[in-house]
């Protein structure tokens, strides 16, 4: 998986691991393994992290390129 957007984003905000793992409730030795890509992020963290950078779970994945979020579709 290519995890490579979670660090960069992280850096561009001039954050810490620290601090970003403290918004996920997960020590920073576990945020460092999401992106070294030695543990999968579980969809609850991914969805936390889209949410506080205000991207698309793609985004952070690297699916995309595409930094804004999608819209939500009307029923």
């Amino acid at each position: 998986m290519d995890i490579a957007n979670i660090k960069e984003i992280r850096e561009d905000r001039d954050l810490k691991q620290s601090e970003v793992a403290k918004i996920l409730d997960i020590t920073q030795a576990q945020y460092s393994r999401y992106e070294l890509g030695v543990n999968n992020i579980p969809i609850e963290k991914l969805d936390k992290l889209a949410s506080f950078y205000g991207t698309s779970i793609d985004y952070l994945l690297g699916r995309t390129d595409e930094k804004k979020p999608y819209t939500k579709k009307e029923n």
